[in-house]
């Protein structure tokens, strides 16, 4: 039974700022996630260009200030998100609610690091603004459809895995045994170095093997790397054909904002409260 917290009504204008905020199928709601969507992109742009020296020196001061401005848009935003829903802690706790903080800290804890030797503790807290960009992901609606793939997946992909290890392995001790320390194959970890490389495709071409048969060892693997790409891509579409059938719905919890319900579902997966 949900619990009286999760349970008692919102009041009305609580209730509309949850379907501006958290719901997507209004105008109002749409026109919410395009602006973060503009601001998300906004401050991305700034935080790579505050890492080129030129632009730093040059706009520092105009970087810094648009800065402040979305940090300021962001923790409103947060604000928000926390007064919308019937329990603030539920939100604060989840995945989205500690990317929403970790969104705003780092421009705000920056202010409080001084000194010239911290400089470049600075430089790092701002990097963490990175983080925003996984506020991208609260509006993508299909991306519980891929985790429910990848994770009804692992068991199969794990296999595979195990496959290919075994493979590089294998090689790697053959071509240890074929090539030998002439050839810069002097130990075993460093032939399946080798394997790895050339059965992903990647071909560094700082370890080439000389002799006729380790060549055909070489040319068997590249073929067989391009086989296997295939393997986990199929793994995990078939595992999302089967997700799409039972797709979920948009809706978000009113209480703990959970997302990823089942279509037609009455009470929250996660808090148990009614939707």
């Amino acid at each position: 039974m949900p619990s009286t917290e999760h349970s008692k009504p919102m009041a009305p204008w609580r209730e509309q700022l949850h379907e501006i905020i958290f719901e997507a199928d209004t105008p109002a709601g749409k026109a919410f996630d395009v602006a973060v969507f503009a601001l998300i992109g906004v401050s991305l742009v700034i935080v790579i260009c505050d890492s080129v020296p030129w632009i730093r020196a040059g706009y520092g001061g105009t970087l810094r200030t648009l800065e402040w401005g979305i940090t300021l848009a962001f923790t409103v935003e947060y604000g928000l998100r926390l007064i919308s829903v019937r329990v603030p802690s539920a939100y604060a706790r989840s995945f989205f609610g500690v990317v929403d903080l970790l969104a705003v800290l780092p421009t705000y804890a920056s202010v409080f690091v001084s000194g010239a030797q911290s400089l470049l503790v600075i430089r790092t807290l701002r990097l963490l603004r990175i983080f925003r960009v996984l506020k991208l992901a609260r509006y993508v609606g299909e991306s519980e459809l891929l985790w429910q793939a990848l994770r009804s997946s692992r068991r199969k992909i794990a296999v595979f895995l195990f496959t290919v290890l075994t493979v590089v392995i294998i090689v790697g001790a053959a071509m240890y045994v074929i090539e030998g320390e002439e050839s810069g194959f002097d130990s075993i970890p460093t032939a399946m170095y080798w394997a790895i490389v050339t059965l992903t495709t990647v071909g560094y071409g700082d370890l080439a093997p000389v002799t006729p048969v380790g060549r055909a060892i070489s040319a068997i693997l590249m073929i067989l790397g391009y086989g296997i790409i295939a393997v986990p891509t199929g793994i995990v579409s078939v595992e999302i054909a089967e997700a799409t059938r039972g797709r979920v719905s948009t809706q978000a919890c009113r209480a703990c904002a959970s997302e990823g319900h089942a279509v037609g579902a009455t009470y929250c997966k996660d808090c148990g409260a009614k939707l």
